[in-house]
């Protein structure tokens, strides 16, 4: 007999951001190709993690819609996304879970094999962070993309409290190792920041017509 598949892991999607370069709002409810934003990062997680919650700031009556648990940071002042990692952490370590997929909202072509490869970079214990190489083969890392120890959130907490913003620093300090995807196009790891990056997002998504040569 094969196997047993592996449990499956909890996930929190970071849309905590203020969306500034975007003119404010939630970047992870944008519509493409008739879903937002946040519902394609999570038809990637679905197979694998379970259960999913959102990682947002303020009325979280517009997330309503997907069902999920709303998860607010607990440090104040809009502390960047290892804000939101924490929020995930303390959640996830709340349901007994060791470990916890994140991802961005605004990502929407993100790999399916996202968290099968963040598995097989860390191994049974450790932490990895997704990364990918670009047309002249400089190596991209994608720190929000990640597989987390909840046993670090206390230390997260701390560093936090101490000043520690950058996604590539935390994920140093866990010795996080690099899980290599493949690159494609579109690119798995297109984000959304500023209108122009929506319009670009919504061409790239777009099905070539018969007959017509990609742009």
């Amino acid at each position: 007999m094969p196997p047993p598949p592996p449990p499956r892991l909890p996930a929190i999607i970071l849309a905590g951001g203020q969306a500034r370069r975007m003119g404010g709002g939630h970047k992870g409810l944008i519509v493409l190709q008739g879903r937002p934003l946040v519902a394609h990062v999570l038809g990637r997680l679905a197979p694998f993690c379970d259960p999913v919650a959102i990682n947002a700031n303020g009325d979280p009556g517009p997330w309503a819609g997907l069902g999920l648990p709303v998860l607010a940071d607990d440090v104040a002042g809009y502390a960047g996304p290892l804000a939101g990692v924490l929020a995930g952490l303390d959640w996830a370590a709340a349901q007994g879970a060791a470990r916890l997929i994140t991802a961005p909202a605004d990502t929407p072509f993100l790999p399916q094999g996202l968290v099968p490869g963040l598995l097989a970079a860390a191994g049974p214990d450790g932490c990895a962070i997704a990364a990918s190489a670009d047309a002249a083969g400089a190596l991209h890392l994608h720190p929000t993309c990640a597989l987390w120890q909840t046993a670090a959130r206390h230390d997260l907490r701390a560093a936090l409290q101490g000043g520690m913003r950058r996604m590539t620093d935390w994920a140093a300090a866990q010795s996080a190792r690099t899980a290599r995807f493949a690159a494609t196009t579109p690119d798995a790891f297109f984000n959304i920041n500023t209108p122009d990056d929506a319009a670009t997002a919504a061409r790239l998504a777009s099905p070539v017509p018969s007959g017509a040569a990609p742009r």
